[in-house]
């Protein structure tokens, strides 16, 4: 028996149904959506605030919201919870993970402190609330180099838990011994230096934008390393026309979106996180319908790993409530 033939048209009749549906819900609940760059297009098209994780969830702070359904993975809707205790925190598909934030647990970050007792802890934000809990002060890909500058009294620094991040603030530190963790972006490490040099030979007036969590051969060969939202200042202010991307392709979209004019490929068409694409409208539209799936950071944890948090803001130069643009 044949199949119904697949038609375009429906499928962007159904989006746009759930996007009213959406809309609608968001104002019964008195919602925020928030939404990182990394998630689809369409889902990208629903943001109330869109941007890179902790920036998110900062901004959230200053939302006048009920309702945060927070358009990520797990360790962010986490770091909402803890910036936002008085509000509900929605993680629409609780199946949403990071690979990279489970490779490292608070059991064995103790049996690390123990072998180096006079290190400082730096926790990249991409890492549970418990993880944060454990550490001394919190990083980004943005300000990384900047925390571990700033911790005077210490020469030893365990960077959890991004090696390849860590490996890119100790070229940066040379004063410092930072003890790298064996964790690694699987989305980010899929690009190679050989695709890379590829794309810019067939592009060879293109800017190659690369993301910290890379691998090192690929920083190398890259024009410019940077966050996400380091990636769009710097494609605003630059002359370039034309620019490779090596993160995850949703940031395609935005960086589209914003800069008509300038044209973008990636470095390779694999790197797509399976996690960040698992939110769609339908589960958007379910999570405020049924207001699943809270996410609650409470108790000690919860206190601590705010204190890392601070002490990272403390640093950057922001007071709690203002917006962290460009992490």
């Amino acid at each position: 028996m044949a199949s119904h033939p697949y038609k375009k048209e429906d499928d962007l009749k159904y989006k746009e149904n759930l996007k009213k549906k959406i809309l609608k819900l968001k104002k019964e609940k008195h919602a925020v959506i928030i939404v990182h760059n990394y998630q689809r297009d369409e889902v990208q098209d629903v943001a109330d605030i869109s941007g890179d994780s902790l920036a998110l969830s900062q901004a959230a702070v200053k939302a006048d919201a009920k309702v945060i359904v927070f358009c990520g993975v797990d360790f962010m809707a986490e770091s909402a919870s803890i910036l936002n205790p008085d509000k509900i925190v929605l993680l629409p598909v609780k199946e949403a993970g990071c690979p990279m934030a489970d490779m490292v647990t608070a059991e064995r970050l103790k049996e690390k402190k123990k072998e180096y007792p006079e290190a400082a802890i730096v926790c990249y934000v991409n890492s549970s609330a418990a993880i944060k809990a454990e550490s001394d002060i919190c990083c980004t890909s943005s300000n990384a180099m900047q925390i571990v500058k700033s911790l005077k009294d210490y020469k030893e620094v365990i960077f959890i838990p991004d090696k390849n991040l860590g490996r890119y603030v100790q070229q940066h530190t040379p004063d410092k011994k930072i003890i790298l963790w064996d964790g690694f972006c699987p989305t980010h490490i899929r690009v190679s230096k050989e695709e890379v040099l590829k794309a810019k030979e067939e592009h060879p007036e293109a800017e190659v934008l690369a993301h910290p969590e890379c691998n090192p051969d690929v920083l190398n060969v890259s024009d410019h390393v940077c966050s996400t939202g380091g990636m769009f200042s710097y494609v605003k202010l630059s002359k370039s026309k034309e620019f490779i991307i090596a993160t995850e392709s949703g940031m395609l979209y935005r960086l589209k979106k914003d800069n008509p004019d300038k044209k973008f490929y990636m470095a390779t068409d694999r790197l797509i996180c399976p996690t960040m694409k698992l939110t769609t409208l339908g589960w958007v539209a379910h999570s405020l319908e049924a207001m699943e799936h809270e996410v609650k950071i409470c108790g000690a944890i919860r206190d601590k790993a705010y204190k890392a948090l601070e002490r990272m803001l403390k640093v950057s130069g922001e007071k709690s409530g203002a917006s962290l643009a460009g992490y």
